[in-house]
């Protein structure tokens, strides 16, 4: 097989950017291939050439976005100390879905089209395992050695991450950086 041409992967990177747009404005339902052509430009032909189906390139869209963040995240907290990592974890995670409002309804829209499937519960594990793994790291960094159901504090930070990130997409006029950004005050 060869390798893309430049234009071909600039049309293949445009068409994904398309499809997190109206993903986002319209939920996969809403979301067509000739309305993916129609906004790109083209033919849906040319999108079919691109991408076998509208699956595919929904897919292409929903690894695009779950890249750019762990990639932020990975990032954030590869810098940090091993204690100082969930906390790391939860700042970039908020401020990247607070950035890129349109990956928060990709990823919804990826978790809600998917359904109970045969993956449901490795997309659950992949989901919680990278948190609870910090959470484990920090814990022997700060010495604590009391016994915690991990997989449990992480679905409880991801429940919370979620429930901010749906209220933001509920009320513009919340701010997701007023709790976390160092105003110097602390909860007993």
């Amino acid at each position: 097989m060869r390798e893309p041409t430049f234009t071909e992967q600039a049309r293949r990177a445009q068409l994904i950017d398309v499809t997190v747009e109206l993903v986002a404005e319209h939920g996969y339902p809403g979301t067509s291939l000739a309305r993916i052509a129609e906004r790109a430009g083209i033919t849906k032909a040319a999108v079919l050439y691109h991408f076998p189906s509208k699956n595919a390139l929904v897919e292409a869209a929903q690894n695009h976005v779950l890249t750019a963040i762990v990639t932020e995240v990975g990032t954030a907290v590869d810098a940090a100390e091993p204690a100082d990592a969930p906390a790391a974890y939860i700042r970039s995670m908020i401020g990247h879905l607070r950035t890129n409002p349109r990956h928060t309804r990709m990823l919804i829209e990826a978790l809600t089209a998917a359904g109970q499937d045969a993956r449901t519960a490795e997309r659950s594990a992949a989901r919680w395992t990278p948190l609870a793994n910090l959470i484990a790291t920090a814990r022997a960094a700060q010495g604590r050695t009391a016994p915690i159901d991990l997989r449990t504090v992480a679905l409880v930070i991801g429940g919370g991450l979620d429930a901010i990130v749906a209220e933001s997409l509920t009320d513009p006029t919340y701010d997701t950086a007023a709790d976390h950004e160092g105003d110097g005050a602390e909860v007993d």
